[in-house]
């Protein structure tokens, strides 16, 4: 639970962070959830986990500044189905989906990491055996050749 920031939510929209003791913006909420940080926001009056109603605020001022958060296909289908079709499916799968492909790219870039810190380690005649392994260097360098002869003025 240290993790997880306590919001109260008062009436007038505002958020208070009683841990800071401050009314926060939901930019700032923004922020601590980039930081890493979960939030739990209750309303203020009636104590009701209100948390989905700020995070859902949140990412619509955001499809606001960008003009777009889900393709309009899907936008359809939630208004169209409500929560009696696709809110099991965004519970169960889309989480598990969206991790899953944060997963893999953080994978391919600690991979591709990898290969240029292979590069840079080489010596420089291992740098130049590898070039020279290149199976498409004599394709590559006929164009070379050919662009360097055909830009030569006619006789």
């Amino acid at each position: 639970m240290e993790n997880t920031i306590e919001l109260k939510k008062y009436t007038n929209r505002r958020l208070y962070d009683a841990e800071q003791k401050k009314f926060v913006t939901l930019n700032e909420v923004t922020e601590m959830i980039r930081n890493g940080k979960q939030i739990k926001a209750t309303d203020a009056k009636t104590a009701e986990d209100v948390t989905a109603f700020i995070l859902t605020q949140i990412l619509l001022e955001q499809a606001k500044n960008h003009h777009a958060l889900l393709p309009v296909s899907l936008l359809h289908l939630l208004i169209q189905y409500g929560d009696n079709t696709l809110s099991g499916f965004f519970e169960k799968y889309l989480q598990q989906i969206v991790q899953s492909y944060l997963n893999y790219q953080f994978s391919v870039d600690e991979q591709f990491l990898s290969w240029l810190n292979l590069g840079s380690g080489l010596t420089k005649s291992a740098q130049d055996s590898l070039k020279n392994l290149n199976p498409f260097q004599s394709f590559f360098d006929g164009f070379s050749t050919k662009t360097q002869t055909d830009t030569s003025k006619p006789d």
